[in-house]
């Protein structure tokens, strides 16, 4: 799906179009989804993220909730396949953190979204559980669970065209007490599909069983015991028919790391004698029976079917196959569990065929130095795939490529960070685009060669992360001129890091889509180190040299003690494909090969000059003496200055495209230049002009790419444009009109250098972009005598749904040749997503 945006005020009639949504998953129970349609939904922080497992790729974010998105539902869900087949529009319920649950509807082939409404009322606390199933073609039940200790039961009339009304109403509210429950599932009861069962379960470590009707109250019928601990998911079968009559099997698990599957089968009578012969048996079902419960005229018998032990650790999520369709209508549900767990790994449980019993007949899993594994698992609705989401935000995703017998390979899948992105910036050569977050890691993002989509779109994925640290990442910049790739990062630690990109980076940046010709043959004789390895601290990455990788792994088939509880040092690896998550968080690293000490606080901003030969950092700060500006000379990485002006943290620098001029903005509200002269010892610097440019924070700063004019953008809200005039003052050019929320990112790109013409980005503190068109005033080099009118007009206001959910943090243009009609443009923010835009004339 792709949406674009056009239009404004006038400029060209530019469009906009989504190239890549980089984000990962919160780290919450039941926070993904697995719909009929092929897509999966999830919470990435409060936005809703759709993605598609055959392209690996993130389609759309849903944006309307105010915190962050809990759990996920589709309706239909995979059970319901069978009975909706044909429908046109698939809906999904997303429960946050406020208490707050949305439905949106996909047209399924068009794959375009719409807000379909807020549900009336809300929930005191946050959602912690979704559960749904469709009664008809145009009636669903939905159950929510609410750390407030409600259960609310749902209706929901969908409409029966396309574009039609959706109603929803409260059908009961069921009160559970000072211990919330956490787990849900709803299902229709076999044989008498007129009444509903409700199972539920949480804190007081019972399974609760529910049923009612379709129309009203839901009665308490039973309680099933035998967890000793929370009780985290729950899930219904589809009928199942067994000896002539039909049985409904339900499976919980929990904390104390067990697996339960309960059988609920009919009985023609609930009689006493029934009962008191059933009693007389002597045998192990006298020990497995659990209580017998009455809906309307019939009665079922809860027993115990198995008791699955065969986790290490928490077992999270539990979920039946998806049903099999049999003569294209009816469902036949396979006896296949699939069961994911904080010992990293899912399994999948089958009842053997000679004995009944249940085993665990498949485990996969990932090896990582993360102390925490999976928080859910969920089959594809063909259960050709398996989809597991971890404690690092990452999806993990395994396929069934096997013929005569099970083979389940790794797939690829979407990633990102699962906190705020901080900071992003290009390549010094556009080959990639690199993050950093407060996930504590900086990600490479690019386009691979020969992943290209069905609809000719270039598919991106996460090729490197490049530093692992313990502290969060705040900001980054690349060293621009020649010479290998390097970035320098700040965090929350007070010390600047140095990183130069080892060998199997630049060999595995060779299959990527943007890689300049012979720029990779340049680089390779003079990189000796093939990658890195991590400290035993997390801090600090070692060099790995080319002549220690074969003794490296020569150490590990001869040390036959080795054992899961000691992980191997990396192996540096030249990707041909995108890696999956396991390789990316062990084997991508980079060197560390320097240390920037001096700032007083956590660091804050950095910038490049884009001749490769200074950089500039500054860090928090309450007083002068701390905000000072930091200068460090490339290369031998000494401090060559100390530039003195602001007395609060300054929040963005950057250097003119010409060198010639550092500008710094800060919270004070003042902006700073300073004119820059480089020597062999260092640099000159002298203050030449400050001003009190705005009347709140100053967020955001950015050269004209073509001259000497720069914005600054505030939390007053207010945009505005200044020129150096003779390299010793500044005037205010142009402010434009006041925008709609906190400007928080600005960033220039140039069009035409004759006209002076450019385009301006403003990110803001809701998540929105807009586009400017800039033209006029004083043109470098140009004999013209005197500066032609400056012109500001808006050309773009982003769709919603291409923008973030949440503040833009930074926006950064591609330093693509002016002559070209297509520029891309990426952004980062608090909603934890990077995002590239094409942007087209």
């Amino acid at each position: 799906m792709t949406h674009s945006s056009g239009g404004g005020d006038g400029g060209g009639g530019l469009e906009v179009n989504r190239v890549f949504i980089g984000a990962g998953c919160n780290r919450i129970v039941n926070n993904v989804s697995w719909g009929p349609s092929g897509l999966v939904a999830f919470g990435a922080q409060n936005a809703v993220a759709i993605f598609c497992p055959e392209s690996a790729q993130i389609l759309t974010t849903l944006p309307g909730h105010k915190a962050i998105v809990n759990c996920t539902q589709w309706i239909p869900t995979c059970k319901d396949v069978h009975k909706v087949q044909q429908k046109e529009m698939h809906y999904l319920l997303s429960g946050g953190a406020d208490g707050v649950i949305m439905v949106w509807e996909m047209h399924v082939k068009k794959r375009e979204w719409r807000h379909v409404l807020q549900v009336p009322e809300k929930h005191k606390k946050g959602v912690t559980c979704l559960t749904g199933m469709m009664i008809s073609d145009t009636v669903s039940l939905f159950a929510s669970t609410s750390s407030d200790g409600m259960v609310l039961v749902w209706e929901m009339v969908l409409p029966s065209s396309v574009g039609g009304k959706c109603k929803v109403s409260c059908l009961d509210s069921l009160s559970v007490g000072s211990k919330p429950m956490v787990a849900l599932s709803i299902a229709a009861l076999p044989g008498d599909t007129s009444h509903i069962i409700l199972a539920m379960g949480g804190l007081d470590l019972k399974v609760h069983i529910y049923c009612g009707d379709q129309t009203g109250k839901f009665i308490h019928a039973c309680e099933l015991k035998g967890h000793t601990d929370w009780i985290r998911s729950l899930d219904f079968s589809l009928p199942v028919l067994d000896s002539g009559k039909h049985s409904l099997f339900l499976v919980s698990s929990s904390q104390d790391r067990t697996i339960r599957i309960w059988k609920m089968a009919s009985h023609v009578t609930c009689s006493g004698s029934v009962v008191q012969s059933r009693k007389e048996d002597i045998g192990l079902m006298s020990y497995i029976e659990g209580p017998i419960f009455l809906v309307g005229s019939a009665c079922y018998q809860v027993s115990l079917e198995s008791l699955l032990v065969g986790h290490e650790d928490w077992v999270y999520s539990v979920e039946w196959q998806p049903p099999l369709l049999v003569n294209g209508s009816e469902g036949y549900q396979p006896m296949s569990i699939l069961s994911a767990s904080m010992d990293k790994t899912m399994m999948i449980w089958r009842p053997e065929k000679t004995t009944g019993i249940w085993v665990n007949m498949v485990t996969v899993g990932e090896l990582s130095h993360s102390a925490l594994g999976f928080y859910g698992g969920h089959w594809a609705p063909d259960s050709k795939s398996i989809l597991a989401h971890g404690y690092g935000g990452s999806f993990h995703l395994w396929r069934n490529i096997g013929l005569d017998c099970e083979n389940w390979q790794p797939q690829k899948v979407p990633s990102g960070h699962f906190a705020s992105v901080s900071d992003l910036t290009w390549a010094k050569s556009d080959e990639y685009l690199l993050s950093v977050s407060h996930d504590q890691t900086t990600r490479i993002f690019a386009p691979w060669r020969n992943e290209v989509s069905s609809r000719n779109k270039t598919s991106w994925h996460e090729i490197a992360r490049p530093q692992v640290h313990g502290h969060d990442i705040n900001c980054v910049t690349i060293i621009q001129g020649s010479g290998n790739h390097k970035f320098v990062s700040g965090a929350d630690e007070k010390v600047g890091r140095v990183f130069e990109a080892p060998l199997s980076f630049l060999k595995t940046l060779h299959h990527t889509i943007f890689q300049k010709p012979n720029s990779f043959e340049d680089l390779h004789a003079d990189v000796q180190i093939l990658g890195a390895n991590m400290s035993a601290l997390g801090l600090s990455q070692k060099p790995i040299y080319m002549h220690n990788v074969t003794e490296s792994l020569q150490g590990l088939c001869n040390n036959a003690s080795d054992s899961l509880e000691t992980i191997p040092d990396a192996v540096p690896t030249v990707f041909t494909e995108p890696p999956v998550e396991e390789q990316l968080a062990w084997h991508t690293l980079w060197p560390e090969s320097h240390k920037l000490y001096g700032h007083g606080n956590e660091l804050f901003s950095m910038c490049c000059d884009h001749e490769g030969k200074l950089v500039a950092s500054s860090c928090k700060a309450q007083s002068a003496s701390v905000a000072e500006i930091w200068l460090w000379q490339v290369g031998s990485w000494k401090a060559v200055g100390r530039l003195q002006s602001h007395s609060l943290t300054v929040t963005q620098m950057e250097f003119s495209y010409d060198d010639a001029f550092l500008l710094a903005v800060s919270r004070d509200r003042q902006f700073s230049l300073f004119s820059i002269k480089k020597t062999e010892e260092g640099a000159i610097y002298q203050l030449i002009a400050k001003h009190e440019a705005h009347k709140r924070i100053i967020w955001a700063c950015s050269w004209n790419p073509f001259g000497h004019e720069f914005a600054t953008g505030s939390r007053d809200k207010i945009v505005k444009i200044w020129s150096v005039e003779d390299a010793s003052s500044v005037s205010l050019l142009c402010t434009l009109p006041q925008f709609c929320d906190s400007v928080t990112a600005l960033s220039w790109v140039g069009r035409d250098r004759s006209r002076n013409a450019g385009l301006l980005a403003i990110g803001m503190d809701n998540g929105l972009i807009e586009l400017w068109s800039l033209s006029g005033g004083r043109i470098s080099g140009s004999s013209n005598l005197g500066p032609a009118p400056f012109s500001a007009v808006r050309a773009v206001q982003f769709d919603p749904f291409l923008c973030h959910v949440s503040t833009v943090h930074r926006l950064r243009w591609r330093n693509l040749d002016t002559d070209d009609s297509r520029v891309h443009l990426a952004s980062c923010g608090a909603d934890n997503c990077v995002r590239v835009f094409e942007v087209c004339e």
